[in-house]
């Protein structure tokens, strides 16, 4: 039998401290959503029901929905409301993370983040091209701490953001609100 590598150690290792990590996150993370839209209303707000529903179906809390019209004003009050609540753990934002001029979701987030974690972004577009290809580039989606609340703007289509639930925040939700609470 062949002994172990110094790299196939380390890498055990760091498998066993990272899984360590997730299991102390919290079960049943609290939520709270706000879709940007200047159309969308409880009716036809299709991408703010399915991030519910995805929480809700991982065990996690919806219990906070908003949604505001693409004003910076609107988004930056909502944030702030939602992370001075202290049954807040994350907030995801949909929509307002394109290219147009009323796009304007990533700005207010970059812009009051104590920390940005740059990581979630460049894995969603790196996963968005896998599925999609070169539009990938056209989404701002960025993430970070603000208020010790994890912020996570998404785009507002439906399948942006079952891609970033399936493939990023529902794997790794309970083990980011851990590394806020240390």
């Amino acid at each position: 039998m062949k002994n172990p590598s110094r790299s196939e150690i380390e890498n055990a290792v760091n498998k066993k401290t990272y899984d360590e990590h997730k299991a102390e996150g919290p079960q049943g993370v609290s939520c709270a959503i706000i879709t940007v839209s200047d159309t969308r209303n409880e009716e036809n707000d299709t991408s703010g029901r399915l991030i519910i529903n995805s929480l809700v179906e991982n065990g996690h809390k919806a219990d906070f929905y908003k949604i505001v019209k693409d004003e910076p004003e609107q988004i930056r009050s909502s944030i702030e409301t939602f992370s001075g609540n202290d049954s807040v753990q994350v907030i995801l934002t949909n929509g307002g993370t394109g290219i147009t001029k009323r796009d304007t979701t990533y700005d207010v987030v970059v812009s009051i983040l104590d920390k940005e974690m740059p990581g979630f972004g460049e894995l969603f577009r790196n996963i968005s091209f896998q599925e999609i290809g070169t539009p990938a580039i056209l989404t701002r989606a960025t993430a970070g701490v603000y208020n010790d609340t994890i912020v996570m703007t998404l785009p507002g289509s439906g399948n942006a953001c079952r891609t970033a639930l399936d493939k990023i925040i529902i794997p790794e939700i309970s083990h980011m609100v851990r590394e806020v609470l240390r």
